[in-house]
């Protein structure tokens, strides 16, 4: 008979989970400790409710958490079967993380783990050093890896294409006076536990840039701190779009995201798209796939910034 996961491993994976991604930075997850298994869960109380109607970045963000604890609890020698939504009485439940047999550690879950501290959104400028072939290699099997797709948009048709949607996208939420109430709640000029400090946002877009930002500050840019002209755009996508399926997405988005880092890039999380459905479709459209886009990025190399916060360990157990 495996023996249960102790509160030793609970820490270890919740310490990880809680370094995971999530739209406006709401840490929309809580770890749970049952019969010797780890459960994550969803915090309703956390979902956006203007950006968020159905719950897509929620599910995102816990399939992200769920990935971090993963690597966690392999690191430990302590490597988990990971159940997506076991039980429907409880909407609320996302994953459960069950033991299995031990072993040790595969050396890519070591780095993939040592990772997850670095990783961050990167909102400013990158450099215009091109991603070599081998690393874009790496981050289409990582997704793959994770039962997802990931299209890399190389050259401008793709981009252009990519970019007028996203504009159209970004211009109907900037119309939206509640989404934009709603963003700027989760914007902290001070030290808070949450949300995405001002020091940490995109400096003002200007007319010259190609892909949209969000406008989490009036900060502007440097002379000649320009966006790059010709950026690595990668589309992360799922074969259905059930919660499961957004789920394993993101788990897929969290593996993606950690091996760039441990390829040396930095990445930004270009949600618009996605968030609103006519361009979601029309996205999925121009990939000319049949599955689901999950979430866009940008990715290259940029200078290390800080990390955004954390609420406490403490603060996402529950009983």
């Amino acid at each position: 008979m495996m023996v249960g996961y102790g509160r030793e491993d609970l820490l270890r994976a919740a310490s990880a989970g809680i370094r995971a991604p999530s739209l406006h930075n709401t840490q929309p997850w809580m770890f749970r400790l049952r019969e010797g298994t780890i459960e994550i869960l969803a915090d309703p109380s956390r979902r956006l409710a203007v950006a968020d109607r159905a719950g897509w970045a929620v599910r995102l963000a816990c399939g992200a958490a769920t990935y971090n604890a993963r690597l966690a609890l392999a690191t430990a020698g302590r490597p988990a079967e990971v159940t997506l939504r076991p039980d429907r009485a409880q909407p609320d439940l996302m994953a459960r993380l069950t033991p299995a047999r031990s072993r040790r550690p595969t050396y890519a879950e070591s780095d993939l783990y040592a990772a997850i501290p670095r990783r961050h959104s990167h909102r400013a400028p990158f450099w215009p050093d091109p991603v070599p072939a081998e690393t874009r290699r790496r981050l289409l099997d990582a997704a793959r890896a994770e039962n997802a797709w990931l299209d890399l948009l190389v050259g401008m048709v793709p981009l252009a294409g990519f970019a007028e949607i996203a504009h159209s996208a970004d211009r109907v939420l900037r119309r939206d006076a509640r989404y934009q109430l709603e963003m700027s709640g989760w914007t902290h000029a001070d030290a808070a536990l949450d949300g995405i400090p001002v020091a940490a946002g995109a400096p003002t877009p200007e007319p010259q840039d190609l892909l949209p930002q969000r406008s989490f500050t009036e900060r502007r840019r440097s002379p000649g701190r320009d966006y790059e002209p010709e950026p690595l755009v990668a589309v992360l996508g799922s074969a259905g779009d059930r919660p499961a399926d957004q789920l394993q997405a993101g788990q897929a988005l969290q593996r993606v995201l950690l091996t760039a880092t441990d390829s040396g890039l930095a990445a930004s999380m270009i949600s618009q798209p996605i968030e609103v459905p006519a361009a979601r479709e029309q996205l999925r459209r121009s990939l000319s796939r049949s599955g689901f886009p999950q979430l866009a990025l940008r990715v290259g190399y940029g200078q290390s910034a800080p990390t955004t916060p954390r609420r406490p360990v403490a603060d996402v157990l529950v009983s």
